[in-house]
């Protein structure tokens, strides 16, 4: 690492719509590896989100809030051009099977066209974290079951209210 990237964050992009524990796991550990970790919250999904990008956003900076060195905030257009906003040189995307490798592999390539000074950096999840993703648990959470072990306390109790609630799917 040269002297002028030691200071440099990496930025985790993504929807997290919800956060889940598997997030919160390749946050913890990119603090314990990069100077500075920026997650990017998409607000111009590809996907139709659950929650709007500010209560995402809010979730986050509650569930980071022990993590130091973390900051959250909201993006719009693309990931490489807001790493160029945050001063970021480097992406972080988690693997968790086989099946992320193709998307992730063609992002990753997709984006080092688009600048080719920012490198993406790809880290393995916990095994008790790697089977974890956002749409089983708001699948899960729409079903009625119990999704407290695979988010934070207070996103399982705020997805319960969006998917119980008069507009929600229970």
């Amino acid at each position: 690492m040269t002297r002028s990237s030691q200071n440099q964050p990496i930025l985790y992009p993504g929807s997290f719509d919800p956060v889940t524990n598997g997030h919160l796991d390749l946050i913890r550990r990119a603090a314990a590896i990069f100077p500075r970790v920026v997650v990017g919250v998409a607000g111009t999904a590809s996907k139709e989100p659950l929650f709007p990008v500010e209560e995402r956003v809010t979730m986050l900076k509650q569930a980071v809030r022990g993590i130091p060195r973390v900051t959250v905030r909201p993006f719009d257009g693309l990931v490489v051009d807001f790493a160029r906003r945050v001063g970021a040189r480097r992406i972080l995307r988690g693997l968790r099977m086989v099946s992320d490798f193709e998307y992730e592999f063609q992002m990753a390539l997709t984006n080092r066209k688009l600048n080719t000074r920012v490198e993406t950096i790809f880290l393995m999840p916990s095994p008790e974290t790697a089977y974890i993703s956002s749409r089983l648990v708001k699948e899960v959470a729409g079903l009625g079951g119990d999704v407290s072990r695979f988010v934070p306390g207070f996103v399982a109790r705020r997805l319960k209210a969006e998917l119980s609630g008069p507009s929600g799917g229970g």
